[in-house]
């Protein structure tokens, strides 16, 4: 059993890890046919990538979203942004532990997911009613930079992984909303350090008031937190 205790929840989690893990091969592959540092890959102006990954769940691995469960049960997140939704993989394990939260320490909680692709959000929100999490999950549909204009509440906790050009237009809208002790991870820092130059410009700015470390998960992991 994972660090959720929740076996019906990990049953589902586990289905959708395999349909991700099966995929990897094929996003691996068509990665490194159309890398190119200096234009990091987005479906947002090529056709051709959209296509591609039009039914890719893009999940996020296994053990960091068991990390940022942790996090956010160890930190009482209660209200969180998710950057890069797709199918909801990581968006349960966020919503579980508000949910864990709120059992143990009473309150509300919120866990905001974005996503672009209509098909994805459409299954994604049968993910959350199935694993009856929906009602802590809000999940707004379109292009991020529209969506996270309106924030109304102190963000506790924040979760990028999405393509490496929107990472740092979303960390700017949501970086006013981030409460002293806020939390933001972004996926594959180590990796493709290069590319995420953007995001590193904000995050690494004295001004902004970030602590921020690359953690040696599988193509790193960085955790920024604000003071």
């Amino acid at each position: 059993m994972s660090v959720l205790q929740d076996p019906e929840l990990e049953r589902q989690l586990s289905a959708l890890h395999a349909m991700s893990d099966s995929q990897n091969e094929a996003l691996f592959a068509f990665y490194q046919e159309h890398h190119r540092p200096e234009a990091p890959l987005s479906p947002e102006n090529d056709p051709h990538v959209k296509k591609f990954l039009s039914d890719k769940l893009v999940a996020l691995d296994r053990e960091k979203a068991e990390f940022c469960y942790q996090l956010c049960r160890a930190t009482n997140a209660r209200r969180i942004v998710e950057i890069g939704t797709s199918y909801g993989v990581s968006t349960l394990y966020l919503a579980a532990a508000v949910r864990d939260n709120i059992r143990t320490n009473g309150g509300e909680g919120l866990v905001i997911g974005t996503e672009y692709e209509r098909s994805k959000a459409d299954a994604a929100r049968k993910n959350f009613a199935d694993a009856g999490l929906d009602g802590l999950i809000e999940l707004r549909e379109g292009d991020l930079r529209e969506t996270l204009k309106r924030i109304e509440t102190s963000i506790d906790f924040m979760l990028v992984d999405i393509w490496i050009p929107m990472a740092r237009p979303a960390l700017e809208l949501v970086m006013s909303h981030l409460r002293p002790g806020a939390i933001v991870i972004c996926d594959n820092t180590g990796r493709l350090r290069a590319e995420y130059a953007d995001y590193f410009s904000v995050i690494e700015k004295p001004a902004h008031g970030f602590r921020t470390m690359t953690l040696p998960f599988d193509g790193g992991l960085e955790m920024s937190v604000r003071i």
